[in-house]
């Protein structure tokens, strides 16, 4: 069945979920947290032990939307008053058969909060492994919010857009979200079916303004600009042989990362100058040659000058890569299936020499001169807000773009100020005074600690935005009989990198 966003039958739907307290806390009450923690994992029989023999609306549509379980007829039509089954039918989620009404897609609670305070929105996608109960995916699969989904949407800048591209937007969520602080979304993707979701989707929660397009990359928006791209591609590193299911929510039909690389020299002619691109995605590390390195080359040589901040959150070698991807096809492991596929997965790698695949956050901006930020890392330390790292990441460029725009006899006048998320942690050997070393560390933002000299940590613990910072670093030259000179020269260097990490900040 596909998706209908009919207009009058989402409103009524949406009602109907509203009276019924279809949200995030109310099933989590129902069920129990710890269940609610194990369908997290994929187990569904604790939550549907939490609701027992009830037959309240709430605890029907759970079953039947969260769970995919076909209910009675008459229960669901007594959740759904104003809808009705037969509505619910018209909307391609649900078919009636005799006196039950059986799911064909999910409908699940989204919980979200953003620099506008928080919110929810009701996510409709294809029936998923926990309401089928393990099995083989279609390939035309539709995906619903996951991990790499709510990663994305907390990148996102929440800072204001006249006009925002959703590249491969899947079920709508990036969409979603980007309308919140956009006048107009793109929303775009190559699979008929997940733009129906979307339309329902952004029906469903009462959001206008979103425009969707079928098509293969820029394909549907050539010639058009955006003041901001956002994109969860299907990144993931298929091989191209026969008997490998080719996922559309995943794969992108491309031989190793190509479809990564296409999308990042592709993105910045379709950029406003200054417009910024953010994406999830995959890199080999091939043929001795670090992906990070690799990454570095694909921007250096788009056709439009990029800044460009990559962090790389995490590095898996290849049998590790294949079996998560194979799992997340439903293929259980130890099967002859199973097997097939590792080895026309690892026989792919082979073959391009690849030794082990990155997976990380991707930030792009179209450079109104020559780039000014080139940064490639690598971040594995637990984050602490990854799901609201879209204002961290929109204050570090803002500090940035100001610190970049200062030549170092300006920059050492400017006052300073260390965030308040700071801390500092000296280590002493047993009996001796002075410290061994001294760490700081964020506790917002990527959660970063920082190895200090004596010298750094006095300036972070005096840069409370009252004197410049050149004063600043001539006092400490003197309590640590210091050539003043030259500590300027060591520290405002360091300084420029702490802004942007977002350990310091301008004062005024």
């Amino acid at each position: 069945m596909t998706p209908n966003a009919d207009p009058e039958l989402c409103r009524a739907f949406a009602a109907d979920l509203a009276a019924a307290r279809f949200r995030t806390e109310a099933l989590r009450a129902a069920w129990g947290v710890e269940a609610d923690d194990a369908s997290g994992r994929g187990l569904r029989s604790p939550a549907l032990r939490g609701l027992g023999d009830r037959r309240a609306a709430l605890a029907g549509l759970a079953r039947l939307l969260v769970f995919g379980i076909a209910q009675p007829l008459a229960d669901v039509g007594a959740a759904l008053p104003a809808l009705g089954t037969e509505g619910l039918q018209r909307l391609g989620l649900a078919e009636i058969a005799g006196d039950v009404v059986e799911p064909r897609a999910i409908v699940r609670p989204q919980s979200f909060h953003d620099d506008r305070g928080p919110g929810e929105w009701w996510i409709a996608s294809d029936l998923d492994e926990l309401a089928l109960g393990g099995g083989a995916l279609a390939e035309d699969h539709v995906l619903g919010v996951g991990g790499a989904s709510l990663t994305l949407a907390g990148l996102q800048l929440p800072t204001p857009a006249r006009r925002v591209l959703d590249l491969g937007t899947g079920c709508g969520i990036q969409a979603l979200r980007a309308r919140r602080y956009a006048d107009e979304v793109v929303a775009t993707d190559i699979s008929e079916r997940a733009l129906a979701f979307a339309r329902l989707n952004a029906a469903l929660n009462g959001t206008g303004g979103i425009d969707t397009r079928g098509g293969s990359l820029f394909d549907p928006v050539a010639g058009e600009t955006f003041d901001r791209i956002v994109s969860n591609p299907p990144f993931v590193i298929t091989p191209r042989a026969k008997g490998v299911p080719a996922y559309e929510y995943r794969d992108g039909g491309l031989i190793g990362d190509a479809l990564v690389e296409r999308v990042i020299t592709g993105v910045g002619p379709h950029l406003a100058p200054g417009g910024t691109a953010q994406l999830l995605a995959n890199w080999e590390t091939r043929d001795g040659v670090a992906g990070l390195d690799r990454v570095r080359g694909w921007i250096e040589s788009a056709p439009v000058p990029l800044d460009a901040w990559i962090v790389e959150r995490e590095e898996l070698d290849p049998i590790r890569y294949a079996e998560m991807w194979i799992r997340d096809g439903g293929t259980v492991p130890g099967s002859p299936a199973f097997d097939a596929l590792l080895d026309a997965w690892l026989d792919d790698f082979a073959a391009r020499g690849v030794t082990a695949i990155g997976f990380g956050y991707v930030l792009l901006r179209r450079a109104e001169g020559a780039p000014t930020l080139a940064r490639y890392e690598r971040v594995t330390n637990p984050i602490p807000s990854e799901g609201a790292l879209g204002s961290h990441l929109a204050a570090a460029l803002a500090e940035h773009d100001r610190a970049a725009a200062l030549d170092d006899e300006a920059l050492a006048a400017a006052r300073l100020r260390t965030a308040a998320d700071v801390t500092e942690a000296r280590h002493h050997r047993p009996g001796e005074g002075a410290p061994s070393g001294i760490e700081l560390r964020q506790g917002g933002g990527f959660g970063r600690a920082v190895q200090a000299d004596p010298a750094l940590a006095g300036f972070l613990g005096a840069s409370d935005g009252e004197l410049p910072a050149g004063v600043l670093i001539d006092a400490i030259a003197q309590i640590l009989e210091a050539d003043a000179a030259a500590l300027r020269a060591s520290l405002l260097p360091t300084i420029r990198e702490l802004l942007l990490d977002g350990f310091l900040a301008f004062a005024d």
